[in-house]
């Protein structure tokens, strides 16, 4: 066994040099999947859970990423950090609340949006204090839990990068220990978020960008949120087409250990 304080070490160690991937697994299967080949640490995707749930992202309420954090917490000894969306409300006690309870199901990290579909994007002085309320939960825990704060303009219809550097300030100014604005396209766009803060910076991957270049521009971690679980999903859509076609060959690929 492998205690909530020694993971907690475990994933800060992640962030203090070098680049490493946290691949954002959907269920205790594939989490098992991603830890027997080698990943050091694992993050929720909202996304992809939701997709488990029947339901579009957005729709999975606290209750339900709680019970998942914890089915994916017991599934692998790595530790684990949690999609916490906009923490589930509006005010910073509701961020404050969805990273005690993350936390209370296993979890050393979890990220708080700046955006409630609801809403839109918040304004950047209310963003921060619910950063703020949620960085107090997780100074209050017994072991370490890095708090992932997140601007949501690329990926909301706002891509400026300066709003999105101005915001980020404001986040680690709160107390945040990663800065994430998923959507970044270009090397010189991580680059410079990456020399706008102090704190480590996680990039969201996508196809246009390597793994050398994204540490290249100065970022410490990266994750690939629903992407893999919409790999899974196009496999076994693929597959299921030929077997509605007749075809049954794709049914001889063998179960893997894990």
């Amino acid at each position: 066994m492998i205690s909530q304080e020694e993971k907690g070490a475990r994933f800060t160690a992640l962030h203090e040099s070098g680049t490493f991937v946290s691949p954002n697994p959907w269920d205790a299967g594939s989490a098992r999947v991603l830890a027997a080949l080698g990943f050091e640490a694992l993050a929720t995707t909202s996304s992809g859970f939701a997709f488990t749930l029947g339901r579009p992202d957005g729709e999975a309420t606290l209750d339900e990423v709680v019970a998942h954090t914890a089915e994916l917490d017991a599934a692998t000894k790595l530790p684990v950090s949690v999609d916490l969306e906009n923490g589930y409300g509006p005010e910073p006690a509701d961020a404050a609340a969805a990273v005690a309870r993350a936390a209370g199901a296993g979890a050393v990290g979890g990220s708080i949006e700046d955006f409630a579909p609801s809403e839109g994007i918040y304004p950047v002085d209310h963003a921060a204090e619910r950063i703020e309320a949620a960085s107090h939960a997780a100074r209050a825990l017994a072991f370490p839990f890095i708090l992932t704060g997140r601007a949501e303009n690329h990926i909301r219809g706002n891509p400026d990068l300066g709003d999105t550097i101005a915001r980020l300030q404001a986040y680690e100014a709160a107390g945040a220990d990663v800065l994430y604005a998923p959507g970044l396209r270009t090397p010189d766009e991580i680059r410079a978020v990456c020399e706008a803060v102090s704190k480590p910076v996680n990039v969201l991957a996508h196809p246009g960008l390597t793994l050398d270049e994204i540490a290249d521009a100065g970022a410490r971690r990266v994750s690939v949120g629903g992407a893999l679980a919409w790999a899974a999903v196009e496999g076994f859509a693929d597959a299921a087409r030929r077997v509605a076609s007749g075809d049954l060959s794709a049914l001889g690929a063998p179960t893997p250990s894990m």
